[in-house]
């Protein structure tokens, strides 16, 4: 991986007034679509800025493309950078913002305009050529920024909450441009953001950043199924966090006595260890009728509470569990308050680690 890298940040570290981003380490493949995902003052936007080289570090180094880019500035670095307001220039038109930095470089005119038409056709936005930002919809002013920033050819595009401003429709429908351009330019791509599902949608890889550190790294499920902490598995949205201990070992399978109830998980903990066990609702499956088998736990709870959330519904049962169900699900067996149900999920899909880990 070390010759892979398109970027290797090693021991990075960095104050901002009282907030400070420290023990950063990380490598992105080249050509890979990367999302740095965490709450709001994580520290996600001045990882971006330190990559970029809008701010120099107070200590580690970052490499790109096999280069110590570390005390370089910006335009020295091959990157294009997308702010999260888009930043365009409010006095030039769409076409005018895009070819800006060609002219800034002096190219000839005629390489210009090639590169320009190519471009606007890349993000189909041919027809919005000769209009003001101010015209604009979100969605044409982030394709206006992201052809702004590709057209000058940059090994790495960095992108701050880029879908932010969006409405819902938008939002999708940006989202899949992005990977089209992704796929077809091959350009390596950072993209921060607090929204897990659209670190979902998007990511080849994560990193979760919570209070200057990023946490965890990985490939999208595992992240999201196999979160190393109950702090981040409460940030990725696992509800279900089970405190308990391995009573035995049976088969491959450990089972787990969480307060007189006990489940399966494939886990190579030892007997005896107090563990938290990560559940997601998504995972648990809500019927009336028992599934027990011995590699799939089934619990048998009443139904305290439905939440209505559109196209599915969120239950919780009196035994903690919360599970997730389509609402025409919930409708067909007739979920209500009080109504005694089984809830049952695999035994792989529960998530061990031992309690206390960081």
């Amino acid at each position: 991986m070390e010759e892979e890298a398109m970027i290797r940040i090693r021991d990075l570290e960095r104050s901002w007034r009282e907030f400070r981003i420290e023990d950063i380490n990380l490598a992105i493949d080249r050509g890979e679509y990367f999302v740095i995902l965490g709450p709001t003052g994580a520290g996600k936007t001045l990882l971006l800025e330190l990559i970029a080289g809008f701010y120099l570090p107070d200590g580690g180094e970052i490499w790109i493309d096999g280069v110590n880019v570390t005390d370089l500035a910006p335009e020295e670095r091959g990157v294009g950078f997308v702010y999260q307001d888009y930043a365009l220039f409010p006095h030039l038109t769409v076409k005018e913002n895009i070819e800006f930095g060609l002219r800034v470089k002096k190219l000839p005119e005629p390489e210009i305009r090639r590169s320009v038409s190519e471009m606007m056709e890349l993000l189909g936005i041919e027809d919005l050529k000769d209009r003001y930002p101010d015209t604009l919809s979100g969605g044409e002013r982030q394709k206006t920024a992201i052809a702004r920033a590709l057209i000058l050819k940059p090994d790495l595009l960095l992108m701050d909450e880029p879908f932010s401003a969006l409405d819902l429709r938008t939002k999708q429908r940006m989202q899949d441009e992005l990977k089209k351009i992704h796929r077809e330019s091959g350009v390596t791509m950072v993209h921060v953001t607090h929204d897990q599902t659209e670190a979902m949608v998007m990511a080849d890889r994560i990193g979760v950043m919570m209070e200057g550190r990023i946490v965890q790294v990985g490939g999208v499920r595992e992240v999201f199924n196999k979160p190393l902490n109950e702090r981040i598995a409460e940030f990725l949205g696992v509800e279900n966090v089970l405190e308990g201990v391995i009573s035995e070992v049976d088969d491959g399978l450990s089972i787990i006595d969480i307060g007189g109830i006990e489940i399966s998980a494939v886990t190579d903990l030892e007997v005896g260890s107090r563990v938290n066990a990560f559940l997601r609702p998504e995972e648990i499956t809500i019927s009336k009728v028992s599934q027990k088998t011995s590699a799939r736990n089934n619990i048998e709870a009443k139904i305290e509470k439905i939440v209505n959330l559109g196209a599915v519904v969120r239950i919780e049962l009196d035994s903690g569990l919360v599970a997730l169900t389509s609402r025409r699900s919930a409708e067909e067996l007739g979920l209500e308050r009080g109504v005694e149900v089984y809830a049952s999920f695999k035994a792989t899909a529960v998530h061990v680690v031992r309690r206390g880990s960081k």
